[in-house]
């Protein structure tokens, strides 16, 4: 079970920060960081097939087959398998060093946000996408969600999603979310 470590109602949504296992997240939708292969061999990606069964990987292999590689900045969505959610929205971020992070970052972000709207979903669940292997700053990591969560919900006024989670399974990581968003939110 998760920790909530920050809970507020911004613009009409519940954003929360909170250090835990994302695969027990209860929420219409878990984000899987993943890569563009749709490969879940290792990080949340791996943890994600390991806790929600294989179906998970084998809908997004024939995902892959079907529509070909997942972008950098873009995202797809699978069923859940075992897991409580009802869905995996798999959103590809970038590797630090690539050029333009940021913008792709907030791509992936406003992307997997979409997705979820599409399919009438209330709640979400993200990790620190592309703050582990892929290399980006975890401070800037969680500006930028914030700072695209915002926006997002400002042009979307009229949305499904009410509840937008944020759940890092490490306490360095899920701390600086919970100090970024104490920051901005109070």
């Amino acid at each position: 079970m998760s920790t909530v470590l920050w809970e507020r109602k911004v613009k009409g949504c519940t954003l929360t920060t909170a250090q835990g296992d994302l695969t027990d997240e209860h929420v219409d939708a878990i984000v899987n960081a993943a890569n563009e292969q749709l490969h879940h061999g290792g990080g949340v990606a791996g943890a994600i097939v390991r806790a929600g069964g294989a179906s998970i990987q084998v809908e997004s292999t024939a995902w892959v087959k079907q529509h070909g590689k997942v972008e950098t900045g873009s995202s797809a969505i699978t069923g859940a398998g075992e897991l409580s959610a009802k869905y995996v929205i798999h959103a590809v971020g970038p590797v630090w060093g690539t050029g333009d992070e940021v913008a792709k970052l907030e791509k992936a972000i406003r992307s997997a946000l979409n997705l979820a709207e599409q399919h009438k979903l209330t709640s979400i669940s993200f990790p620190a996408i592309s703050s582990g292997i892929f290399g980006f700053p975890k401070e800037l990591c969680a500006k930028t969600f914030f700072d695209t969560i915002e926006n997002w919900l400002d042009e979307n006024p009229q949305r499904s999603l009410q509840a937008i989670r944020f759940c890092n399974h490490d306490n360095p990581t899920a701390n600086v979310f919970e100090r970024e968003a104490r920051r901005r939110f109070g």
